[in-house]
């Protein structure tokens, strides 16, 4: 069956064929995931894909991929084909990049784009985001100030064309990264991901006897913003702003101001009056920006319908350029989820005002807070991520998550695994009591991390920690969660955005932030505070203070 722009499908039809393309996108998941080569994106999940039409746009993104990577894909494919349009590709093309600018924001993070080919037409493109163990330059850190201390920068550039390797572009990444196999290992595991989406688009296409995919695409695009556009609609109109700092660099706090302004089925998110870019690299680009702006927006007010292409079109993103969420380059921006996970935070303190019953409170996880260790061990280089999550802000209707990312969707890795890849010893992992803030719905709990190194001589250690100075708020009555913290051999690390030297023997104390709570304390009933006695989540000192529980 010949499609066209003017081909409509039944309801049934219709949510057959979506169902399928968004399984199609989480079997590329799958098998980027076990064909991975380093924990990052094996354990941690540290990955999206993403099905596209011919010109660009998403069709489909994997179930659980990372909000900013599935948020920026179509926009960092839509550069590609303004250098490389549709006309010059061919069957066993892959084009990469990892400049910040045009893709995900800073240099560890390959884009991967296959073209689709079905009876010799380009139907469509299968993409993959996947974040490397490295990339040079300086390792993983927030303290460069530029972005070319922070690795090599590939423009879009072909790895392989019709199917033969670009030998230079691979020997060129080997030579310039520490861990050369683990990097073009998941960048080949990326390749693995796209062709077997390619493959399975094909076997669809076959299946119902259709030549493409775009008339498809544009009705589920359009169902997509008409969802979107209700939910924006349901909101009142007005104009709802939010001021909020963060721990910043070097003592210096960085604001972050937003004006949410609704009106009618359209929603502008402005950003003007925040910080201007900073000279180390927790500047984020707009890209990042637009996508941490529109994922947790998608997430209060339209949970349940797919996302896709559509469902951004009734969102619009200001951030002047020259500010710390629109840098101009080559500002660096190795840790811009330092200041880009808040938006989340900014933009639902300034919904608080308007829906209240639909957001959450700021979670400890925004930011995700990582700490980077290399060196050599063993004869090898190794470079190991701690991926580790605070607790969630609290819910309108329930406590939040522990230890849980948001707005980020990256898992916990196995500890075994890091002892495993790593001169690492981990003593100790478990909750951190009385770091949920309180309210009628407790913030989740953060977690305490005890760790030491081992190993034959001195290793690099990078902090990114944040909310040491600034926890989580809570909304509505409640209160803030607890504090995150480093302690190197019982000392507070004078490195919490920086590398530092750790030696054998060290042992390394890392404190998680906890959410905020929901609602005023004294309206959370006793039975639950009983049971968070019973399980040991507060003590009873909280037990008392906060709730004036008496037992």
């Amino acid at each position: 069956m010949v499609l066209t722009k003017e081909t409509r499908f039944d309801p049934i039809t219709l949510e057959i064929l979506w169902t399928r393309l968004i399984a199609i996108a989480d079997e590329t998941a799958t098998i980027l995931k076990r064909t991975s080569f380093s924990p990052t994106v094996r354990e941690s999940n540290d990955y999206s894909c993403v099905l596209f039409d011919e010109n660009g746009d998403t069709v489909a993104e994997n179930t659980i991929g990372i909000p900013s990577f599935n948020g920026v894909m179509s926009r960092a494919l839509k550069i590609i084909l303004q250098q490389y349009p549709q006309e010059l590709w061919q069957a066993g093309d892959v084009v990469i990049t990892n400049d910040p600018w045009i893709a995900s924001g800073h240099l560890l993070d390959i884009t991967c784009v296959i073209p689709i080919f079905y009876e010799h037409k380009l139907v469509g493109f299968s993409g993959s985001i996947a974040h490397m163990a490295d990339m040079g330059g300086n390792i993983w850190s927030a303290d460069s100030h530029e972005v070319y201390e922070e690795g090599i920068r590939i423009p879009p550039l072909f790895l392989y064309k019709q199917g033969i390797a670009n030998a230079d572009l691979i020997a060129l990444i080997r030579n310039n990264v520490r861990v050369p196999d683990e990097v073009l290992g998941d960048i080949h595991a990326q390749i693995a991901a796209g062709r077997t989406g390619a493959h399975l688009l094909i076997e669809l296409l076959d299946e119902n006897q259709i030549d493409c995919i775009s008339p498809i695409s544009s009705i589920i695009q359009e169902k997509a913003e008409q969802a979107m556009r209700r939910a924006v609609s349901a909101i009142p109109d007005g104009e709802y702003k939010h001021t909020m700092e963060t721990d910043g660099f070097g003592g210096e706090p960085v604001i972050i101001k937003v004006a949410v302004t609704v009106s009618g089925d359209e929603m502008t998110i402005d950003f003007t009056g925040s910080s201007a870019q900073i000279s180390h690299a927790i500047n984020v680009p707009f890209n990042y920006t637009h996508a941490y702006t529109c994922f947790p927006v998608k997430c209060a007010i339209d949970p349940l319908t797919p996302r896709n292409e559509g469902s951004y079109r009734p969102l619009h993103v200001i951030a002047p350029v020259g500010s710390i969420l629109n840098p101009q380059f080559p500002a660096p921006v190795n840790g811009r989820h330092l200041v880009g996970h808040f938006l989340s935070c900014a933009v639902y303190g300034a919904l608080a005002q308007a829906i209240p019953e639909q957001i959450i409170a700021d979670s400890g996880s925004a930011p995700q807070q990582y700490t980077i260790f290399t060196g050599s061990w063993r004869g090898h280089t190794f470079s190991t991520v701690l991926t580790i999550c605070g607790g969630m802000g609290a819910r309108p209707t329930d406590d939040g998550l522990s230890c849980t990312s948001f707005p980020s969707n990256v898992s916990v890795g196995s500890m075994e695994i890091i002892e495993a890849v790593s001169p690492m010893i981990i003593w100790k992992k478990e909750l951190l009591q009385d770091s949920g803030g309180g309210g009628k719905y407790r913030g989740g709990l953060g977690q305490v991390i005890e760790l030491e190194v081992r190993g034959d001589g001195p290793i690099q250690m990078s902090l990114m920690f944040d909310r040491v100075e600034h926890p989580a708020t809570g909304t509505t009555g409640g209160l803030e969660g607890g504090a995150a913290d480093v302690l190197i051999n019982g000392q507070q690390s004078a490195y919490l955005k920086g590398r530092d030297n750790v030696q054998p023997g060290d042992r390394i104390r890392l404190q998680y932030s906890g959410g905020g709570g929901f609602g005023s304390p004294e309206e959370r009933e006793p039975g639950k505070v009983a049971e968070d006695l019973r399980n040991e989540l507060i003590s009873e000192e909280a037990a008392s203070r906060v709730y004036q529980y008496k037992g």
